[in-house]
């Protein structure tokens, strides 16, 4: 968790020791995004509206921004929450340095806030054990 990110922002930051590529795959393949996020029917494409969901509801979501391999962004909103999550993927010598920015919570929103902090590093969690897994 770094914790140099703006107000009403959540940002997690992990070195995954797999290549951008691999990384991507994970982050952008609706199939594989369900393993570790949350099902959806998301497709990589700018202005793709899409739902994320859980037991508990659905996110409402639309893509803004696709760079393979290096960027993805989508909004983000539940609960009357607009927010925007972006991924940044930069290589390293020994794999990715994933970046996610979850930004957009207003200092009204703070129970929002604390369990997108909380969902986020499970999420990771999540994430790191799917590709750990796959080729």
């Amino acid at each position: 968790m770094t914790d140099a990110a703006p107000a009403g922002t959540v940002v997690v930051e992990r070195e995954m020791p797999h290549p951008p590529e691999k990384v991507w795959h994970a982050l952008a393949q609706g199939p594989l995004m369900a393993e570790w996020l949350m099902k959806n029917d998301f497709q990589p494409v700018v202005g793709h509206r899409f739902k994320l969901s859980a037991d508990w509801g659905s996110i409402d979501c639309e893509v803004m921004a696709v760079e393979p391999n290096k960027t993805l962004s989508y909004t983000w909103g539940a609960f009357g929450v607009g927010s925007l999550v972006v991924w940044t993927l930069k290589p390293t010598n020994t794999g990715t340095l994933l970046r996610m920015e979850h930004s957009g919570f207003g200092p009204d929103q703070e129970q929002a806030y604390k369990g997108a902090k909380y969902g986020w590093r499970r999420f990771f969690a999540s994430l790191e054990q799917v590709l750990a897994r796959i080729d």
